[in-house]
């Protein structure tokens, strides 16, 4: 009996052995970067993500079955319902592919992923959602696990066997050594720039934009039209104004300020710390005296179409009201294909949030509208990843600009009054806006993801920072940076770490095949263990036929 069990012990390990260089051979791991969905609190709304750690398998969103797998999709791939399906099945994460030229994208897969981004950012989420840049790595493993899910066209015999023998699988692994913690230092930083006009208690007009970005994931957040477009057409205005402020002879009787204020994507909130710092602690400030009226810049790259949002109607006899008049007249005299439209919203005091920039002006009682290409304030486009340099269409920004430069310089030098050609171009030549300027500072907008949670903390978004305010100092006077720190005990705005994340990925066999391989070696041990049970028996029989055979 003792020789009998070597003999199965010595068969048994030549055939682990023989298994394991397939498994070995097979197992490989990549490790690459990974951009967590948003997480932050307004107030006490809790908006984005709440998961980071991930150990699951990869699966396409094809499979039937999600739960507890990593869902891997591109961003073609990703819907409104294949997303709440995930949630629904309680994925244990959800990977979003992220071509790394996003401008080859079809135009309708673009606009289909920012609809589905801005639902999925509406809701929270207690499972992991990441965005990953595409490489060929994440291709490959892609690739495979659609065709895994395409294999179920096959029956379910041959598909559970095709998969324990030779189908490979990919292990996913994010961790950490410490919980996802809250960050409540955070501070928002406002510019500020004055071109003085010619005399004394003049009535003021405030031009701002917000800079700061908003997407899926805040590390690819870089916000090209939505707002680098209203950012790099004030910068271009406070350019061509310092022209004419410069000569006493050009200068306005009006102050024109410029503003550049940060979380913009959060509630407006820098926009309210700065009227707030200037109203209520500032013993002097142009917004305590004649402000003419506010003109917020934003969303201004695309579409043939300009939309006015106003708060209330102006008045006949306001300034705000003639200027949009000569807006009229600019866009019918020089651009009649432009349409042109007053949206009138009134602001909902019950809601905690605000719409437009412009809002938080009227809320102050100071008159004042934004100007976009968007009509709809929950516009997808006002915060996606895929809004990059791919969806500027310099020409129409260009234009756009022009409007709002020409339409101002009419108001203020009372052009139309006196007798003016509707035709007359005060900016031209040397005057006009420079193309090569227009790209380069679009592309110093979008050279980093410019969104708030990153502004103060990371150096090239802060740098970014400096590079705006020395353009301020380049063209105008009074320059002024507010720097505004939150409240750690009760912060207005919460932010959470863990956003970039680096991921193991693993080449490995499934699951299912140590279950097959534990199954083939308890059967083989049943044969050797029986067939050494009944060796004599079996010796006979093997015997007989064998003579049998030779009869």
């Amino acid at each position: 009996m003792p020789g009998r069990w070597r003999l199965s012990l010595a068969l048994l390990l030549l055939c682990v052995q023989s298994s394991l260089p397939s498994v070995l051979t097979a197992a490989s791991s990549y490790q690459f970067t990974a951009y967590r969905m948003q997480q932050y609190h307004l107030g006490q709304q809790k908006h984005g993500c709440r998961g980071a750690i991930v150990v699951a398998e990869a699966r396409s969103a094809d499979e039937p079955v999600l739960t507890r797998r990593c869902v891997v999709m591109k961003v073609s791939d990703l819907t409104t319902e294949k997303y709440l399906e995930a949630q629904r099945q309680n994925a244990a994460a959800i990977f979003i592919l992220l071509p790394q030229n996003t401008s080859n994208l079809p135009l309708d897969a673009v606009q289909s992923f920012m609809v589905s981004e801005s639902e999925v950012l509406q809701r929270e989420s207690l499972i992991p959602v990441y965005v990953v840049p595409e490489d060929d790595q994440l291709l490959c493993m892609y690739e495979e696990v659609k065709q895994a899910a395409a294999s179920r066209a096959s029956s379910i015999f041959v598909r559970v066997l095709r998969s324990m023998v030779t189908a490979m699988g990919f292990q996913i692994l994010v961790g950490s050594n410490s919980p996802i913690k809250p960050i409540t230092d955070n501070t928002l930083v406002t510019l500020e720039g004055v071109l003085p006009g010619a005399g004394l208690d003049l009535p003021t007009i405030i031009i701002t934009a917000h800079y700061d970005s908003y997407g899926l994931a805040p590390w690819l957040a870089h916000g090209a039209d939505s707002n680098g477009s209203g950012v790099t057409i004030l910068l271009e205005l406070a350019r061509l104004f310092q022209r004419l402020y410069s000569n006493a002879s050009t200068r306005p009787q009006y102050n024109l300020m410029f503003s550049l204020t940060g979380g913009g994507k959060y509630n407006f909130l820098g926009t309210k710390k700065w009227i707030e710092e200037n109203l209520d602690h500032a013993e002097s400030s142009l917004l305590h005296d004649n402000v003419a009226f506010v003109l917020c810049l934003d969303t201004l790259a695309n579409s043939d179409a300009l939309y006015m949002h106003v708060s209330r109607t102006p008045r006949p006899d306001s300034p705000m009201h003639s200027f949009i008049q000569h807006l009229e007249e600019v866009v019918s005299s020089r651009f009649p294909w432009v349409g042109l439209e007053m949206v009138h919203k009134k602001i909902n005091l019950v809601e905690s949030t605000v719409a437009w920039e412009h809002e938080r002006y009227s809320l102050r009682r100071i008159p004042g509208f934004t100007l976009s290409h968007l009509e709809d304030p929950k516009s997808e486009l006002r915060g996606s990843i895929l809004d990059t340099m791919s969806q500027v269409d310099f020409r129409k920004l260009k234009r756009n600009g022009i409007i709002i430069a020409e339409s101002l310089a009419r108001f203020m030098f009372n052009l139309s009054d006196k007798g003016t050609p509707k035709e007359v171009q005060v900016f031209k030549g040397h005057m006009d806006f420079q193309d090569s300027r227009l790209s380069s500072l679009m592309s110093i907008l979008t050279s980093v993801p410019r969104a708030t949670q990153l502004l103060d903390k990371e150096p090239r978004q802060m740098l970014l920072v400096n590079s705006l305010e020395h353009e301020f100092r380049r063209y105008l006077l009074q320059v002024h940076r507010h720097t505004f720190r939150q409240d750690k005990r009760d912060p207005e705005m919460t932010f959470f770490d863990q956003m970039n994340q680096p991921v193991m990925m693993y080449r490995v066999k499934p699951a299912a095949f140590d279950l097959f391989l534990g199954g083939c070696i308890a059967a083989y041990l049943g044969i050797v263990y029986y067939a050494i049970q009944n060796f004599g028996y079996l010796y006979t029989k093997l015997k007989s036929v064998l003579k049998t055979k030779h009869a």
